[in-house]
């Protein structure tokens, strides 16, 4: 697949997210969640979640568009060594989701919000954890400083945007876990293995970017299934 140049992602990205800022304490319709792929599980009721916002960086590269992850440390007590964006819980203190997305990868990664530009929000995401997340999707340009911070990050890398939103590299896998199986999305890019909550959320970008007009050469959703 050809790679997404920066102005064009702009242009659906104008089209494909939502626009306004979620108020602290509001819902946003229609989340999406850990279950989405489980026949038969319940959603947890949104009101009770606790509230959580992450920020989904998009990078200007010559090459092509790309997205800021990173690895969380190992030495954290949940969801060590796993891809995320930065983000983390909002505060009583943070004026917005947006507030919070922004303080919270300053905080992780170093990324000075002045050099972050939003977009736009998409869906709610809903964990089997507890939490309500809302993923601000975000501009950045290079060239850029990080300073991480190695109490909550290992490691911050990029990844393509056009790999990213190529459905032919979207997996559905799956394992056992408290006592039943269940199914998530999982995007393995070389040696990194995105699943979880992260690829939900990049799924989540695919398919709104899809409904703007975005069109993929392949759109297969390849199934593996993990011990």
């Amino acid at each position: 697949m050809s790679e997404i140049g920066f102005a064009r992602f702009l242009s659906l990205a104008e089209r494909a997210l939502r626009s306004e800022t979620p108020r602290l304490g509001d819902l946003i319709e229609r989340p999406r969640s850990d279950f989405d792929l489980d026949d038969g599980l319940d959603l947890p009721d949104e009101a009770m979640l606790k509230p959580a916002a992450v920020l989904v960086p998009v990078i200007e590269r010559p090459e092509g568009a790309s997205v800021l992850l990173t690895v969380r440390s190992a030495s954290l007590r949940n969801h060590s060594g796993q891809i995320a964006f930065p983000g983390g819980r909002i505060d009583e203190s943070d004026a917005s989701a947006l507030d919070a997305a922004l303080r919270e990868a300053e905080e992780e990664i170093g990324l000075d919000r002045s050099q972050v530009r939003p977009l736009g929000y998409l869906d709610a995401y809903l964990t089997g954890t507890g939490y309500r997340i809302v993923p601000v999707v975000a501009a950045v340009s290079a060239p850029f400083a990080l300073s991480l911070n190695p109490a909550e990050v290992d490691d911050a890398f990029e990844a393509p945007l056009s790999f990213l939103m190529d459905a032919a590299n979207h997996r559905r896998d799956g394992r056992e876990w408290k006592g039943r199986h269940r199914s998530y999305y999982a995007i393995p890019f070389g040696e990194r293995y995105i699943w979880g909550a992260t690829a939900g959320i990049l799924r989540n970008l695919h398919d709104r970017l899809v409904g703007a007009g975005f069109s993929a050469d392949r759109t297969t959703l390849h199934v593996a299934q993990l011990d």
